[in-house]
């Protein structure tokens, strides 16, 4: 029996860049770890791994978002920018409050914002942005 979603990892090159981004947006850093050794190489079934990760989620909340650097092995291939329509796990849904402040802060560092805000029918407003390195969020905040 499946209990809750715990966390969801995304690999990234520049730790520091990606974390910075997530506090913007509200998280809050829960944990920062580095990871080495044969146990870590058997469960994420790698060799030699080292990896340093930090942990960020809401204040109130319980899943967490893991932003993990791989030191060793590390990927070969650059950077993915992927499309919302990419096969694969694509993005990551945040519920906000005042979607229009949160998208102009976003717009003023640079960030890639996919359209102007969309309002779905009376029950949300919806936008994508990518963050650093390829990363896609939806922000969504419900219609009172």
């Amino acid at each position: 029996m499946i209990n809750r979603i715990d966390h969801v990892s995304i690999n990234v090159n520049d730790l520091s860049e990606a974390k910075a981004f997530f506090i913007d947006l509200g998280l809050d850093v829960k944990a920062e770890w580095e990871l080495d050794g044969e146990m870590l190489d058997r469960i994420v079934g790698l060799n030699n791994v080292k990896t340093a990760c930090v942990g960020m989620g809401m204040p109130d909340g319980e899943a967490w978002i893991e932003l993990v650097k791989f030191y060793t092995p590390s990927d070969d291939k650059d950077i993915q920018k992927p499309l919302a329509n990419t096969l694969g796990i694509r993005h990551i849904c945040f519920a906000v409050e005042d979607i229009e402040a949160i998208i102009a802060k976003l717009k003023e560092k640079g960030t890639e914002i996919f359209s102007e805000i969309q309002q779905y029918e009376e029950s949300y407003k919806l936008c994508y942005v990518r963050g650093p390195e390829g990363i896609i969020l939806e922000l969504a905040e419900k219609i009172k």
